[in-house]
């Protein structure tokens, strides 16, 4: 019940952040511990997203049930790089975990939102990408304390990452052409 209430939390907590309004980090626990919470219902995400996705092709073996999450996995390093990338380009020393924790909240919406926007009416999903972008330039205001140019750089930067993940994935194993 535990991970339900923290789920529960970091909903309040992410209204609070698009509203603006102050008292925002009491919905979020910035520890080690609030991390592998965040982390836990990530991947339990992850796993229905695969779940409700293979409900077309069928049940996936544990080969490539376990290779989807990797891949999920790779999400992660989105806000990673926007976040250290950021913090690197203005010398900031602040703590990580303020934008860490509820920016993998934010990305387990995203895998499960997403899936289901996927499936159903996929059409929306660039706009779903707008609202992750805005998202993520709350969470640069907010926990980071960051100008508007640079949340709205921060912001753009992840979401990049996080659209093209999968096309750069589905890419790569291609053959290069003889020249």
């Amino acid at each position: 019940m535990k991970i339900i209430n923290a789920l529960r939390q970091s909903v309040y907590g992410w209204i609070m952040i698009l509203r603006n309004e102050a008292g925002w980090q009491a919905r979020f626990r910035f520890t080690r511990a609030g991390l592998v919470t965040a982390l836990v219902l990530f991947y339990l995400f992850a796993f229905l997203a695969v779940v409700l996705g293979s409900l077309n092709y069928g049940v996936p073996t544990l080969g490539e049930l376990t290779a989807t999450l990797v891949f999920q996995s790779l999400f992660l390093a989105a806000p990673l790089i926007g976040i250290y990338g950021t913090r690197y380009a203005l010398r900031q020393r602040d703590p990580v975990l303020p934008l860490l924790v509820p920016s993998i909240y934010a990305l387990t919406f995203y895998v499960g939102l997403g899936a289901l926007l996927s499936l159903t009416i996929g059409f929306l999903l660039p706009l779903f990408w707008l609202a992750m972008a805005y998202m993520l330039f709350r969470l640069g205001r907010l926990a980071g304390g960051w100008s508007i140019g640079v949340s709205i750089a921060f912001a753009v930067l992840t979401v990049l990452l996080l659209a093209g993940t999968p096309i750069a994935l589905y890419i790569m194993p291609a053959p290069v052409p003889a020249a």
